[in-house]
């Protein structure tokens, strides 16, 4: 009986909230359709139908209050269903298609943006990012609505916090310093920053909050008794010089006092503005009249003037402040601002659009300048979508806001890839990284990051930059990572070739390489302006220097290289071409790749790309190592062709009457698939029906969803499309690939 009692008592509470909802959301916008706020409310009482808050009330208080916090706001009717909506994926059954059904687009994007902001975890190790995150949560958001919910959001939660555990609630609280009171104060939200800060400080630190609560209590009486003698001094002095304002006494509030303590090193007694007053006015130039009233009338404290209306603070806060000592010795400050400067002070952003008459001025749209975009707002709008118009931000357009998994934030520049997200968040991170998963999804390297995703770099042991990557970077960082990481080992590489080819031309003479002496190497290396040993082998292996004309400079006089004793097999291009396939590796059929008007020269295929017959190829001629033949798609193409002089024209050779299907190139693709019994058999079975050659294959899961990495011999472009055309086709695959790099 008790807990029927109880279900009928949370129902009309329910009931009665949404009531006071539709009043004032009627009240200030009385052209809205209120059946669709009805039609929400009764989709998140079936949908939430059962749960029960911590508190023990059912869970549809949650979003009403928020509602009714938006409401508060004055947002429009698309905000308010979203914000009884906004729980809807994250806590229930419901998924963004069946909102969007439901409710529309916009209603949809709005929360599944709320849903993005609370996937993300913020470590409360990241503190020192907190102005990094308020920046990139902003710019994330196409629509302000989605940062205005997820305020509200956070207020009631904060306002119901008690019924947590003291782990949850530290940890809660922590957030909401760090991260959420910050975004308030960055959208001008005075009001809610305030109550924000102060429940959540009560929670990080309790002895504290006790402390400065206490010394606030002792002095409140006293406080308050001379605040209504000064306000009433005001009152007469503005009624004489015939000046409309009116007056607000306050105490300053616990966060901010504790805040001003530890910032100064002072007690609360040396705080000057722990009691204030505001004088809010008409028009901006009572402001100044006012101002000139009050030091008249008491002694101003100098350097305690400040002038935030001439020069706003960094979110168009805008008010005079003085702090002045009264005949009894008592300071206390003075705000002085006008009754719009009021309304953005405590509401910010939300007290633009609906207290404006007429489009926006030059100097309102200074306003927002921080916003970077505000397009025309009016007092009244007619329909969501002007509001939507209105209030689009794209705070940085020009960079791109990501978080680790922790929460940490990562800045980048516009059109970044995963690769950019990995050299910034460690080098050693970048080198190894094989692949990412942008808000848990796998995505190849060439992805391009949004404001707002949650990045995880996979990486691999032993695995190295390509210079294909060089493509893909967009970050001055990464791309000196890169580069670096490519000049150190190419000239690894090189230094081995040199001293490969140096030794088979000694061979010829029957002389070791270790019979010839670092002082004797190093003399040639000075004469050629090179600083030592290895210098002189890379140039070798760089093919700037021959092995032969270095050896006749560092061999006894005696020994001749006329060629005594070179046979064909040891001679010119089959020497370099076997050292370079042992060093880099041929690969594939490379002898069907022809370099047009020469017959002798080494071919390979390039391991960035890794063309197969049918693909348009170009050539770059390198130093030591032969042509590399690329695609002509291929992202390095653009970073290597930039010297003239080294590129050469090179073509497929003549294709075989007599096709051998088993031999091939090989080539990567990755499957992303639905993870089912069977799906891995007839992928294989598909492709061996191909006549295809499986070299390797590898699958990983996630949940419900799989990748599948395949190495498969591959004879030319026709047959790749033959074998993506006909996974493609299989029940549960999403999609197929062709990853260049093997």
């Amino acid at each position: 009986m008790a807990t029927l009692r109880q279900h009928i008592a949370t129902n009309v509470l329910a009931v009665t909230r949404f009531r006071d909802l539709v009043r004032k959301v009627r009240a200030y916008r009385p052209e809205e359709d209120q059946a669709l706020v009805k039609k929400a409310y009764e989709f998140s009482e079936k949908h939430h139908k059962g749960q029960v808050r911590e508190s023990g009330e059912p869970y549809l208080v949650h979003p009403l209050e928020v509602a009714i916090l938006l409401a508060e706001m004055r947002l429009d009717a698309t905000a308010i269903v979203a914000g009884l909506l906004h729980d809807m994926v994250e806590d229930t059954t419901v998924t963004p298609e069946e909102l969007k059904a439901e409710f529309g687009e916009q209603v949809a994007h709005i929360v599944e943006g709320v849903t993005k902001i609370s996937k993300i975890e913020f470590a409360s190790s990241e503190e020192a990012q907190a102005e990094n995150v308020r920046k990139m949560v902003l710019a994330m958001m196409d629509d302000i609505r989605v940062v205005l919910i997820k305020l509200a959001d956070r207020l009631h939660n904060m306002r119901t916090l008690e019924y947590l555990s003291q782990e949850r609630q530290a940890k809660i609280a922590r957030e909401t310093l760090d991260i959420y009171a910050p975004i308030a104060h960055r959208l001008g939200m005075g009001k809610i920053r305030g109550e924000l800060e102060d429940l959540a400080f009560q929670y990080v630190d309790p002895i504290s909050y006790q402390q400065v609560k206490e010394a606030i209590e002792s002095r409140r009486k006293e406080g308050e008794a001379f605040l209504a003698e000064v306000t009433s001094v005001i009152q007469q002095k503005l009624r004489e010089n015939k000046i409309q304002a009116r007056v607000e006494a306050r105490i300053k509030r616990i966060y901010s006092i504790w805040q001003k303590i530890q910032r100064q090193r002072i007690s609360v007694d040396q705080i000057y503005d722990m009691l204030a007053l505001r004088v809010i006015t008409q028009n901006e130039t009572d402001c100044y009249a006012v101002l000139g009233i009050i030091h008249n009338q008491w002694r101003p404290v100098p350097g305690r003037i400040k002038d935030f209306i001439a020069i706003p603070r960094n979110n168009f806060y805008k008010s005079l402040h003085t702090t002045v000592i009264s005949e009894k010795g008592h300071a206390f400050e003075v705000q002085i601002r006008t009754e719009e400067m009021h309304k953005m002070a405590e509401e910010g952003i939300a007290a633009h659009w609906k207290y404006k008459d007429g489009p926006v001025s030059a100097r309102d749209e200074q306003r927002l300048a921080w916003l970077r975009q505000v397009v025309e707002w009016q007092r009244d709008m007619k329909s969501s979508d002007e509001f939507l118009a209105t209030l689009k931000i794209d705070l940085f357009p020009e960079e791109v806001y990501t978080f680790t998994p922790k929460g940490k934030i990562v800045i980048l520049p516009r059109d970044a890839t995963p690769i950019d997200f990995a050299y910034t968040v460690h080098t050693e991170v970048g080198h190894t990284c094989v692949g990412a998963k942008v808000n848990g999804r796998i995505v190849p390297l060439r992805y391009k990051l949004r404001s707002g995703d949650i990045v995880e770099i996979l990486t691999q042991p032993g695995h190295h930059p390509s210079r294909d990557w060089l493509q893909l970077a967009k970050s001055t960082r990464s791309r000196q990572k890169i580069k670096h990481w490519l000049n150190i080992h190419q000239r690894e590489r090189a230094i081995e070739i040199g001293r490969k080819l140096i030794e088979k031309e000694a061979r010829k003479y029957r002389i070791a390489l270790k019979n010839i002496s670092e002082a004797e190497l190093a003399r040639v290396a000075g004469e050629h302006g090179l600083g030592k040993p290895d210098d002189l082998l890379a140039a070798i292996g760089y093919g700037k220097y021959s092995a032969r004309s270095i050896l006749a400079r560092v061999l006894p006089a005696e020994a001749q290289l006329s060629g005594a004793g070179v046979t064909e097999d040891d001679s010119g291009a089959s020497g370099l071409t076997s050292v370079v396939k042992r060093v880099f590796g041929g690969g594939g059929d490379t002898s069907a790749i022809k370099v047009k008007g020469h017959d002798d020269l080494l071919v390979y295929r390039a391991r960035c790309c890794n063309p197969i017959r049918g693909e348009e190829i170009v050539g770059y001629v390198t130093r030591g190592k032969g042509v590399a033949v690329h695609s002509k798609s291929c992202a390095n193409v653009m970073n290597l062709m930039f010297e003239p002089e080294r590129r050469i024209v090179v073509e497929w050779g003549h294709d075989p009457a007599a096709r051998n299907w088993t031999v091939g190139y090989p080539v990567k693709l990755v499957v992303f698939c639905d993870n089912r019994p069977g799906m891995l058999k007839q992928i294989a079975t598909v492709i061996s029906d191909a006549n295809t050659n499986i070299q390797n294959i590898e699958a990983k899961t996630v949940e419900d969803h799989a990748t599948v990495d395949i190495v498969a011999d591959i004879a030319d472009v026709k047959h790749l499309e033959r074998i993506l055309g006909g996974v493609r086709k299989i029940p549960g695959v999403r999609d197929v690939q062709r990853m260049q790099k093997i």
